[in-house]
């Protein structure tokens, strides 16, 4: 099967966490608003009445006659057809609960440059802006990172992974969290960072995975920029 991904072409974003699992998988797939009117074409799936099961909002998987929306969702569909989370419903379940809470943070971390509204500037809210960041940075970032670092240190199977003994999506997910937080959040981060050693070696262990190796080297990776989740202002990360 050849998958379809729908989202933004020019921002990681949501969509990062399912390139990363795809990309893991080996799996085929085309990212369809970086071909010619693919983004129209996602826009135009959004706004159908003839979807059954439409999607909200992008990130969004095409698997043959299935459309699946919200990047959990997907991921847990994803786990469970490629080997990327564990066979059995407890194990699925924790490995979904961690990417639940993963996805938490990333509304965090976003909400540091935009906690007014969305559809404002980052300067209509500069001085909002501020006031979050700094306890995101004082306050959220060291209790989620410390979290995945005790999820890391209680796993029976070893620190390897966050879930048994094997790699799972919710690995893939700390990695790419941990990457757009070192650029949003250079200074903090650094800060944390020796008091994480397990989060640190595993993000470590997954950048170095063979396929992951590649992606990350190629171009398919887009950089993090100032449009994303993760942006970075000076200002917040004192």
């Amino acid at each position: 099967m050849r998958y379809e991904l729908y989202y933004w072409a020019s921002i990681q974003g949501r969509g990062e966490f399912v390139r990363l699992a795809l990309e893991e998988a080996g799996a085929s797939y085309v990212d369809v608003a970086r071909v010619a009117d693919g983004e129209a074409r996602m826009v135009a799936l959004l706004g159908s009445v003839a979807v059954r099961y439409p999607p909200f909002a992008p990130p969004f998987l095409k698997a043959g006659k299935r459309l699946i929306g919200q990047t959990a969702n997907i991921l847990l569909f994803l786990g469970e057809r490629h080997d990327l989370a564990p066979k059995g419903e407890a194990g699925r379940l924790w490995t979904h609960q961690l990417q639940l809470t993963l996805a938490d943070l990333v509304v965090e971390a976003h909400d540091t440059h935009h906690p007014i509204a969305s559809s404002l500037y980052y300067e209509d809210q500069r001085r909002e802006a501020k006031r979050r960041g700094a306890d995101f940075v004082a306050n959220r970032l060291p209790k989620f990172i410390g979290y995945f670092e005790r999820v890391l240190a209680a796993n029976p199977h070893g620190s390897a992974h966050l879930v048994g003994s094997r790699l799972t999506y919710a690995d893939l997910s700390l990695f790419q969290v941990v990457a757009g937080l070192r650029y949003a959040f250079p200074n903090a981060m650094a800060r944390h960072a020796g008091r994480h050693r397990r989060v640190t070696e595993l993000c470590a262990r997954v950048a170095s995975r063979k396929r992951i190796a590649q992606y990350l080297a190629s171009e398919r990776r887009l950089p993090f920029n100032q449009e994303g989740i993760f942006r970075h202002y000076a200002a917040l990360d004192e």
